[in-house]
C-alpha cells in the first residue's frame, strides 16, 4: 500500500534540487546581484545618515562654546545619548560617527566583492583584501565602542550599572572573516595556479 513512498519522495527531492538550481548565486540576475543593489541602496543611506550625525556633532560642539545659542527650556531639557547638550554628547555622538563610518567602509568593501561575485570571479585576488579590510573594521569598531564607553563612564560621568561589556558575537564575527579571507587566497592560489597550467 505504502510502496509509493519511496518513489513519491525522490520526486519532491528531485524537484526541490531542480527549484534550488535555478536560484542562481552568481552573474547577472542572480542572488548576488539582488544584494548588491542593497548594498548599494544601505551605502548612499549610511552616506546621509553620517552627514548628519557629522551636522550635529559640529552643532553640539558650537554649543558647548556659547549654550546661550539656545532656549533655556530646550537647553536644560534635552539629552543626546543620556547627556546635556555639549562637549559631553559631542564626544558621545563623535563615536556614533566613527562606528558609523566604519560600517560604511565595509557596505563599500562589501559592494565590490559582490560585483565580483556578479562578474563570475569570486576568488578575485582583490576580494582576500577586501575581507581582511572588513575584518579590521569590524574589530576596531568594537574598540571604538569600548574606548568611547569608558570614556563615558570614567570622564563624561554617565555611571552605568553595566561594566565591560565584551560582545562574543563580534569578535566571532570577525575571526570567521579572517578564515573566510584565508579561503579566498587559497581559492585565488589555485585560481592562479590552474591558468598557469593551461
Amino acid at each position: 500500500m505504502f510502496a509509493f513512498l519511496p518513489s513519491a519522495g525522490r520526486k519532491a527531492n528531485s524537484r526541490l534540487e531542480g527549484s534550488l538550481a535555478m536560484i542562481r548565486a552568481l552573474g547577472p540576475g542572480s542572488v548576488s546581484s539582488f544584494l548588491k543593489v542593497i548594498l548599494d541602496v544601505s551605502y548612499f543611506v549610511l552616506w546621509g545618515v553620517a552627514v548628519l550625525v557629522g551636522l550635529a556633532v559640529l552643532g553640539l560642539l558650537l554649543i558647548s562654546f556659547d549654550p546661550q545659542v539656545l532656549p533655556g527650556d530646550f537647553y536644560a531639557h534635552s539629552r543626546i545619548m543620556g547627556h546635556a547638550l555639549g562637549l559631553a554628547a559631542a564626544a558621545q555622538l563623535g563615536g556614533a560617527e566613527l562606528s558609523l563610518i566604519g560600517v560604511i567602509v565595509i557596505v563599500q568593501r562589501l559592494r565590490r566583492i559582490f560585483g565580483a561575485l556578479i562578474a563570475g570571479d569570486p576568488f578575485h585576488p582583490d576580494n582576500v583584501r577586501r575581507l581582511r579590510v572588513i575584518a579590521l573594521v569590524l574589530a576596531l569598531i568594537e574598540v571604538d565602542s569600548y574606548l568611547f564607553g569608558a570614556l563615558d563612564h570614567f570622564f563624561l560621568g554617565a555611571h552605568r550599572s553595566s561594566g565591560f561589556d565584551l560582545n562574543l558575537t563580534a569578535w566571532f564575527a570577525v575571526l570567521v572573516i579572517v578564515v573566510l579571507s584565508e579561503v579566498f587566497r587559497e581559492g585565488a592560489r589555485l585560481r592562479r595556479d590552474a591558468e598557469l597550467t593551461i
